[in-house]
């Protein structure tokens, strides 16, 4: 009834605000009133996705060009010269200014001329046209040697890459990756390098001017005391899984899940196909994984780069749970298991710790859609590499119960590698974030929704990081189509002192948000699926979080690193 009544009054502020004449609205400053040009493709893969942006300064110049990015995506080869000749653009335009006639599709390899009218009536003319033009990024992107197999530690401040090594390393031979069409000289990977000694790099970019020098330096450098220095956040990709990898679009019934490892990012869709793995810096794709006997259900990480894969498994039905190192090895079984449950599980899968010496393993288990719905989990305990208790639990005293996966179950994660400590539990409806502590009481709950209504947050991960404890909050949308977008929230849960607020956008332990991210499915709605994951390099300098929203077809990630500087 709420959300009818709402519907109502939005249909009749809109047909009345719709009646009212346009005020003149002054310009407040004297300056620019242009300020931008997008160009938007309107064909292809990316039909109604920006192609390119002209950002304009104070002064208008008579001549307009828009700067085509050479290839997309950047990462890709395809050229964009089919696309130039029907590139809608749009103009961001101050109150009260005009371009005449309207713009609409233009060709951007000719000149297109038009009036530009600004605040106070004065005309100008201007020519708005494009430029195909090569990328001027010259970045290290990842650096590692290949006998010993050592991965280097990049300082984009200082441009010096680390190995950490007590090893010989006088003849080795490495591999780079750099930013898309950029090259590398000298070429670590065409002979023997001495790393004993610094060694430096130069990284040109593809408009062959714009370069950078690295230095590679046998060395370990120091870390901050705990968690991740705040100024080294930076996004890596954020983009649409459907035209950049062509995975299943927003009306499909699949329930993504995450996992990353030495520089791949794994997408198991969970519909029974293989799954596939992307480049974690760039987004750009890369192949599918070997999956050899095993049937991926879902997906996740440990702390320690290990890639764990498990089966959808009915009620009583086996439970198998394979474990790798590598995108490209077969996986091998780390335990298998009768299911205890008589709800399924295997839809999502979670893990703290480093299954090599001490970890945790969740699986959620999920309600059956008309039959009943579940507060059930079962956690595993993992030491040296083997299965040494299932712990099955029943959360109903706590008052919470979920439905089916992907939509409508919910996500639990631990605390710590210690199940002592504490569990965290989000889904939706109700949608609040709630911290659990192992006697069953329910200490902490947050209102997870900040639109009341319309976001699913029912996606967690927990790591330890650099001496501190984090819990990744991830919300997909119900309803992208109507504005609302994905958020997500990652928290320092190490004090639970600080685990307090009013709800999940003020917690005194957020360290990161991001509650504009940026989706890519505007047209319509259907299934609110996704995941989020937090992936530790295996170095323990680098922090990854990565998210997938179905329902608003994005997928994008951060990192973050705890250097000193």
């Amino acid at each position: 009834m709420k959300k009818n009544i709402f519907y109502l009054l939005t249909l009749v502020l809109l047909a009345v605000t719709s009646c009212e004449s346009p005020e003149y609205v002054a310009p407040t400053v004297d300056r620019q009133e242009l300020t931008s040009l997008t160009a938007i493709f309107t064909s292809g893969p990316f039909v109604n996705q920006q192609m390119a942006r002209l950002d304009i300064g104070d002064e208008i110049p008579e001549r307009l060009v828009i700067p085509v990015p050479y290839y997309y995506p950047i990462t890709s080869d395809d050229e964009t010269t089919p696309y130039m000749t029907n590139v809608r653009v749009q103009a961001a335009l101050a109150p009260n200014c005009s371009i005449e006639p309207a713009l609409t599709v233009l060709d951007l390899t000719k000149e297109n001329h038009f009036v530009f009218t600004d605040a106070h009536g004065n005309k100008k003319n201007i020519i708005i046209t494009g430029e195909r033009v090569k990328s001027n990024a010259c970045e290290l992107v990842a650096f590692s040697l290949d006998d010993p197999a050592l991965s280097g530690v990049i300082d984009k401040s200082t441009k010096k890459v680390s190995i950490i090594s007590a090893d010989d390393l006088s003849a080795c031979l490495g591999t780079a990756e750099v930013s898309a069409h950029a090259t590398i000289s000298p070429d670590p990977a065409s002979a023997p390098i001495n790393y004993n000694e610094p060694v430096v790099f130069t990284v040109t970019a593809h408009d062959g001017v714009t370069k950078a020098e690295y230095t590679v330096v046998k060395d370990v450098p120091e870390k901050i005391e705990a968690g991740f220095d705040k100024n080294s956040v930076e996004q890596l990709f954020n983009m649409d899984p459907v035209s950049n990898l062509g995975l299943p679009s927003f009306d499909k019934l699949v329930g993504p899940t995450l996992a990353a490892l030495k520089g791949k990012l794994v997408i198991c869709v969970g519909d029974g196909s293989t799954p596939i793995y992307i480049n974690g810096q760039t987004g750009a794709k890369q192949g599918e994984i070997n999956l050899g006997g095993a049937v991926a259900g879902s997906v996740t990480n440990d702390e320690a780069e290990h890639l764990l894969i498990v089966n959808k498994a009915a009620g009583g039905q086996k439970v198998n749970i394979y474990r790798t190192s590598s995108v490209t090895e077969a996986p091998t079984l780390l335990c298998s298991f009768n299911n205890p449950s008589s709800f399924p599980c295997g839809s999502k899968i979670k893990a703290i710790g480093n299954i090599d010496e001490a970890a945790t393993i969740t699986l959620t288990h999920e309600g059956v859609d008309g039959v009943s719905a579940t507060s059930e989990i079962t956690m595993l305990a993992i030491s040296n590499g083997n299965l040494v208790n299932v712990m099955h639990q029943d959360l109903s005293a706590t008052g919470y119960a979920w439905g089916s996966a992907p939509v409508n179950f919910a996500t639990v994660v631990p605390r710590t590698v210690n199940p002592a400590d504490g569990v965290f539990l989000s889904y939706y409806s109700p949608s609040q974030f709630s911290y659990i502590s192992s006697k069953g009481a329910v200490s902490g709950q947050f209102n997870a929704d900040t639109t009341g209504w319309g976001l699913n947050p029912n996606c967690l991960d927990s790591k330890l990081f650099n001496n501190y404890n984090y819990v990744a909050l991830f919300v997909v949308s119900h309803f992208p189509a109507w504005g609302m977008g994905p958020q997500l929230y990652l928290y320092n849960v190490t004090d639970m002192s600080k685990f307090t607020g009013t709800s999940v956008t003020d917690l005194a332990c957020l360290e990161l948000t991001n509650q504009t991210i940026e989706w890519y499915q505007t047209g319509s709605y259907s299934v609110a699926s996704g995941d989020v994951v937090i992936a530790p390099s295996a170095d323990g300098f680098k922090l990854y979080v990565y998210y997938y929203d179905h329902n608003s077809q994005v997928v994008g990630g951060y990192v973050a690193d705890c250097i000193k500087r």
